[in-house]
C-alpha cells in the first residue's frame, strides 16, 4: 500500500523559498565571477595588454627577419665580390693602391693661428 502524503502550504512555501534562495546564490556566484573576468589578475585588461604585447613582438620578430636577410646579403656580397671588399678597405681601413695619391684634409684649428 503506497501512502501519499500531503504537503501542506508551509512546505510549498519553504520550496519556493530554497528555489529562489539557490537563484540569489547563483546571480552572486555569477557576479562574482564576472567580477574576476573584469578585474582577476588575469581578467581582460590583462589579456588586451598581452595580445597587444604579442602583436608588438610579432612586428619585432618580422623587422629582425628583415635585417637578417639584409645581412646575409652583405655577407653574401663580402664574400664574392671583390669590388666590395676594396671599398670597405678604402673606407673603413684608409687603404690605397699603389701609385695613389692620398690628400687629407686637416681641421683647422684656431690655436695654431695664433701662434707666431
Amino acid at each position: 500500500m503506497i501512502v501519499k502524503r500531503n504537503r501542506g502550504r508551509a512546505w510549498l512555501d519553504w520550496q519556493r523559498r530554497m528555489v529562489t534562495g539557490a537563484h540569489y546564490v547563483a546571480a552572486g556566484m555569477g557576479l562574482l565571477l564576472l567580477l574576476a573576468l573584469c578585474f582577476g589578475e588575469m581578467g581582460l585588461p590583462r589579456f588586451f595588454s598581452m595580445r597587444d604585447h604579442a602583436q608588438e613582438l610579432e612586428r619585432d620578430i618580422q623587422d629582425l627577419q628583415r635585417m637578417t636577410k639584409m645581412l646575409r646579403g652583405d655577407i653574401e656580397r663580402l664574400e664574392r665580390d671583390p669590388a666590395r671588399i676594396e671599398q670597405l678597405a678604402r673606407e673603413r681601413l684608409g687603404y690605397v693602391r699603389k701609385g695613389e695619391t692620398v690628400y687629407q684634409l686637416v681641421p683647422d684649428d684656431g690655436q695654431e693661428r695664433s701662434r707666431p
